[in-house]
């Protein structure tokens, strides 16, 4: 009788946790409320990412880089060392959709050479944005996507952790993002960082 009993409760159990997070799905994500294009824009280093079909071909020292054009949209410049040192780069383009915070915007990429950028625009939403535009979390809506951006090639520990709570609480899996390895270092090491090796 009691197994009967545990069952039912672990069945209970489970069937709830199911329905929490799927109503937790069900919620789009909450991006920040106002962003600078300008502070945005410059060179961003990546720290972490989602495994993506797209950057499989990129073994180190990923950056991105946003340029501002007049019509306040961005060009984006990505680059990446394989695994034979040897560096890869794709340009792109960034939109504002929503132009009252400019957090959530779109990007597309174009490449004869990588057959597997889709080929649509994708979402690109800031959730979350140091003061200083020193790092930021930027996902998707339907959380298939994350990447952790930093100005420097390795980032405070704090800060990575800080940025872990809010991506655990708008439904993202931080369990899921990949370290990036960053070969070139911080000038201040004196800070408690996140190793990306």
């Amino acid at each position: 009788m009691r197994k009967i009993i545990f069952a039912i409760l672990m069945l209970m159990f489970v069937f709830s946790a199911v329905q929490d997070i799927s109503a937790q799905k069900k919620e789009k994500p909450a991006t920040v409320q106002s962003v600078d294009p300008n502070k945005y824009a410059g060179v961003w280093y990546e720290i972490a990412r989602y495994p993506d079909k797209f950057q499989e071909q990129c073994f180190s020292d990923v950056t991105t880089e946003y340029i501002l054009e007049k019509d306040g949209n961005f060009t984006v410049i990505n680059k990446c060392k394989n695994d034979k040192g040897v560096v890869d780069d794709v340009k792109g383009k960034l939109r504002v959709v929503d132009k009252k915070t400019n957090a959530v915007l779109e990007i597309r990429f174009s490449s004869k050479r990588l057959l597997l950028l889709p080929k649509d625009w994708t979402d690109y939403w800031i959730l979350d944005l140091g003061k200083d535009y020193d790092y930021a979390l930027v996902g998707s809506p339907d959380r298939k996507s994350l990447w952790v951006l930093s100005r420097t090639p390795q980032l405070d520990g704090e800060k990575y952790e800080s940025m872990m709570k809010i991506a655990k609480q708008e439904g993202f899996i931080p369990d899921k993002l990949i370290k990036t390895r960053q070969t070139q270092k911080t000038e201040d090491s004196s800070q408690k960082t996140v190793d990306s090796r």
